[in-house]
């Protein structure tokens, strides 16, 4: 059975620094993109980030592009989001999804974590 298992949330200040994970298990990854997605409090989830299967493409929503970095290590298995200079803003349960059907930036992936909740504080 396919489990996405996210890691790594909690509460910062705004200004600090979080690393997610994302752990895949009971599948092949390392063929398919991957990506990063949020959904704030009371707010539809939205894309913030996606990477090919290689590692070699990268791509961002223009809210996050310059302080968030998303890498992979397929020997791992393992998706990160590394997000820097964090505001208030991106206060939002993150969820990594895996194998999308058609573009990257929709919410039609086949596989789901089951998010982590982000707080920045002010």
């Amino acid at each position: 059975q396919v489990q996405l298992v996210e890691s790594g949330g909690g509460l910062v200040q705004a200004g600090g620094s979080l690393r997610l994970s994302c752990e895949a298990s009971g599948g092949t990854f390392s063929s398919v993109f991957m990506g990063w997605f949020r959904r704030p409090s009371g707010k539809d989830r939205v894309f913030v980030a996606a990477i090919s299967w290689s590692g070699g493409s990268t791509y961002y929503a223009d809210s996050v592009k310059g302080r968030f970095t998303i890498s992979r290590d397929n020997a791992k298995n393992t998706l990160y989001l590394q997000m820097n200079s964090l505001k208030p803003e991106d206060t939002a349960v993150y969820y990594c999804a895996a194998d999308p059907r058609g573009s990257y930036r929709s919410q039609n992936y086949k596989y789901w974590g089951q998010g982590t909740q982000i707080t920045v504080s002010s």
